[in-house]
């Protein structure tokens, strides 16, 4: 009496042959033996060949898809239980193979040989190289002699230890070295757009949009902030001589770090004021000006002249800090030559002279030089610090 839990026939795996080979590989060796008993193999070099395909195989191993059958067929051949003469099983979706015992009696052959694993076919020498036929074929192809050679060792040692034949071993060469070839241009051609993307700084490099959107809506930096930065970031990068492919988040961080400080820096007073005869700016101006990578000594040259200059000039201002940073940095850019046109546009009057200052334009209506100080946003805006 069958119980209604086996829908169908069970397999039968020897427990000893099981114990001996493994569970898999007596598996597998039932099925093959079960399928070929209603077969006829063709008898060659003392052999008795059978041929099946995934359509016979995948209902009887519903438990394994087509690469754990490579993979356990690949294992009898290994322990020399069965000979193969097919190709990998995920790639044919067929196994050629026998039952490695040598027929003691010559049975009739009921079929012609079949191409591949029959009359013709041989292992690859261990010395095997390609003939001149294959070299030129494989050259068509646009494919370096240097790369071809390398390709043999490895062809030559994996299919050695597979064991399997071939009639054309030429055939095959040339479908691998094209892979090969294919996949080692597709990696060139990813290196090299990796490496055309390392820049190094130039004099008119320019912040992407990206970046500037980031800054100015993210951020809330001040479009004029990020603008008087440029020039001493160019310059810093430039001398360094380095390669990037990511100077806007370079550029990015250097301007949050300086907005950061220079926010923290403006004083709470907003109070217009002259400014005084010993006028020092804060220890901030100089923690902002060593961040942008100016000297501080060429700062403090500076000073005594912008102190006498606007002292004259009877203006007044909440925050000397901010004048006299936004001063420093553009004559910073201004020694070295790296001045971007648009800060040189914006000048309100005059040009700058010899010594850093003008004088012209010093005379200010007493009104306007008193209203209500400028906002943050108002002095950035100002470009009156460059005169």
């Amino acid at each position: 009496m069958t119980s209604s839990l086996l829908p169908e026939r069970p397999l039968l795996i020897s427990p000893s042959l099981a114990a001996t080979i493994g569970l898999e590989e007596a598996t597998l060796l039932s099925v093959l033996d079960d399928l070929t008993r209603c077969i006829t193999g063709v008898n060659s070099q003392g052999q008795v060949w059978y041929e099946l395909y995934a359509q016979q195989l995948a209902p009887a191993l519903p438990f394994w898809n087509e690469h754990d059958i490579q993979r356990v067929s690949q294992s009898l051949r290994a322990k020399g239980i069965v000979l193969l003469h097919s190709a990998p099983y995920a790639e044919s979706q067929q196994i050629i193979f026998a039952f490695n015992e040598r027929t003691t009696t010559a049975a009739p052959q009921t079929a012609a040989p079949r191409q591949g694993y029959t009359q013709g076919t041989t292992l690859i020498p261990p010395n095997w190289q390609p003939d001149s036929e294959t070299l030129a074929r494989i050259a068509q192809h646009n494919v370096p002699e240097y790369f071809i050679r390398e390709q043999v060792p490895e062809f030559v040692t994996f299919w050695r230890e597979s064991g399997e034949s071939h009639r054309s071993w030429g055939s095959k060469f040339l479908k691998q070295v094209q892979r090969n070839w294919a996949r080692q241009r597709s990696h060139d051609a990813w290196h090299d757009q990796q490496k055309d993307t390392d820049t190094q700084m130039h004099s008119s490099w320019q912040p992407s949009q990206d970046a500037m959107d980031i800054m100015t809506r993210q951020a809330g930096i001040n479009p004029s902030f990020i603008e008087d930065a440029i020039p001493e970031f160019i310059l810093y990068w430039s001398e360094r001589g380095e390669k990037s492919r990511t100077w806007n988040t370079k550029f990015i961080q250097h301007v949050r770090r300086q907005w950061a400080r220079f926010t923290a820096a403006v004083e709470n007073n907003t109070e217009p004021r002259p400014i005084p005869d010993n006028w020092q700016p804060g220890q901030d101006v100089f923690d902002i000006l060593a961040m942008a990578n100016i000297d501080v000594d060429f700062a403090r040259q500076l000073l005594p002249e912008f102190v006498m200059f606007w002292r004259d000039s009877n203006r007044l201002y909440a925050s000397w800090n901010t004048k006299f940073l936004q001063h420093v940095k553009y004559h910073w850019a201004q020694r070295h030559a790296i001045t971007r046109d648009s800060i040189t546009q914006d000048k309100h009057s005059g040009s700058p002279a010899h010594t850093g200052l003008t004088h012209e334009g010093q005379q200010a209506t007493a009104q306007s030089s008193r209203t209500k100080d400028l906002s943050i946003s108002q002095q950035l805006n100002d470009r009156s610090w460059a005169l």
